[in-house]
């Protein structure tokens, strides 16, 4: 049987989703395909800065499996500062879109 969270602290450490970073993903890669941890990390860090240059010039980018990634244009607009009420212009701005495959949306 589970013992129960003592504290509020790690009561919310329990319920948060575990963080997996780009060095996690290389070591489970180096370990299945027999490859140091360096030469599966580099490779990882060769495929984001890929993606990230066919993003800038406005690639759309699929990845069979896991989803589209695009790059879409936010026009300007009129916001509010929620501390004052004031009425603030808000830049326009470009942001990172990410559309899950339908594998994706099936296997979770």
């Amino acid at each position: 049987m589970a013992k129960a969270p003592t504290t509020k602290a790690a009561a919310a450490a329990a319920d948060k989703p575990q963080l997996v970073t780009l060095k996690h993903i290389a070591a489970a890669i180096a370990t299945k395909q027999e490859l140091s941890k360096k030469q599966s990390e580099a490779i990882l860090n060769d495929v984001v800065d890929m993606i990230t240059k066919h993003l800038k010039k406005g690639a759309r980018i699929r990845l069979v499996g896991l989803g589209v990634l695009q790059v879409k244009k936010r026009a300007a607009r009129m916001g509010r500062n929620p501390a004052t009420g004031e009425a603030i212009k808000i830049k326009a701005s470009k942001k990172v879109a990410f559309r899950p495959a339908k594998e994706l949306k099936e296997a979770i």
